[in-house]
């Protein structure tokens, strides 16, 4: 592919790219296949991660740094995860990236405390939106202070991590805590829903059950691993057909003033509806 057809096609992707505070599905790329930028940026990922911390050996993070900087300097657009703020390869990333075009944000790894993020937004510039990756007991614990820290953009779950720091089993019900507290977290510091952790292994069926046991939790996102999941999880944490059609039903009822609020119970119906409504129209879902 020439360098204007390139251009051409990364234009015409970023103008249908769903923004970050909606994104549902986002696609975590390894920085050492530079052969896959390319192809995550056009392919159905609302967002793309490039991953400069995860299985990349400590010898190998130079190499990540030049491929993710160089990609996204020669007209690349992603967000980038990067190490902890306990590494030394923290100060080396954001060295690297500071004021790099392209650039849509950093998913901060192993978040623990309010001051790390704050860290890396300042150090940053103070513009670039930083993603608390909340990996363990600790950063859960510490949910809401993260979500209300300067800089926070979004909170997501490090689920793997997080199931290995606590021994959790990778069940709904184990999983629904520290799910809510992300969700809780994120309306306390008035921030997006929270990321949810990805998914492991090929089954779509697997996929489509684990995402929607996050959206019944309150998650509107979902970290993914490869190019086939992005479709699945963008269809899983959307509103259905179905959805939409009873939700422009009962707005409808309101407007016309047939239909009053009679109790209690018909206020969440009506922010129910009102949230359908609102995704329908981003995600261009039309009601059957």
């Amino acid at each position: 592919m020439t360098s204007t057809a390139l251009d051409e096609r990364r234009t015409a992707r970023e103008a249908t790219r769903v923004d970050g505070e909606n994104a549902r599905s986002w696609q975590l790329v390894s920085a050492l296949k530079v052969e896959a930028f390319d192809g995550a940026q056009l392919g159905r990922a609302d967002q793309v991660i490039l991953d400069m911390e995860d299985a990349i050996d400590e010898s190998l993070k130079d190499q990540a740094r030049e491929n993710v900087v160089g990609w996204l300097r020669s007209g690349g657009s992603a967000w980038v995860r990067i190490n902890d703020w306990t590494t030394l390869d923290w100060s080396d990333d954001l060295a690297a990236l500071a004021g790099t075009p392209g650039l849509r944000g950093v998913i901060l790894a192993k978040a623990e405390a309010a001051e790390q993020v704050t860290d890396t937004f300042q150090r940053l510039g103070g513009q670039t939106p930083v993603i608390p990756l909340i990996e363990s007991a600790l950063g859960i614990e510490d949910a809401v202070t993260i979500a209300r820290a300067r800089g926070a953009f979004r909170l997501a779950f490090g689920s793997g991590d997080y199931r290995k720091d606590t021994g959790a089993a990778n069940e709904p019900m184990a999983m629904a805590y520290p799910r809510t507290r992300l969700v809780l977290a994120s309306r306390i510091g008035n921030l997006p829903g929270p990321v949810d952790g990805p998914t492991v292994g090929n089954s779509h069926a697997v996929l489509r059950e684990q995402a929607a046991d996050a959206v019944n939790l309150g998650m509107t996102g979902k970290l993914c691993l490869d190019i086939e999941q992005p479709a699945v999880i963008n269809e899983s944490m959307s509103p259905s057909p179905a959805d939409v059609t009873w939700a422009l039903d009962f707005l409808r009822e309101f407007e016309a003033g047939g239909r009053v609020i009679r109790d209690g119970s018909d206020k969440p119906r009506l922010a129910r509806a009102e949230v359908i409504a609102r995704r329908a129209a981003l995600f261009r879902i039309e009601p059957n």
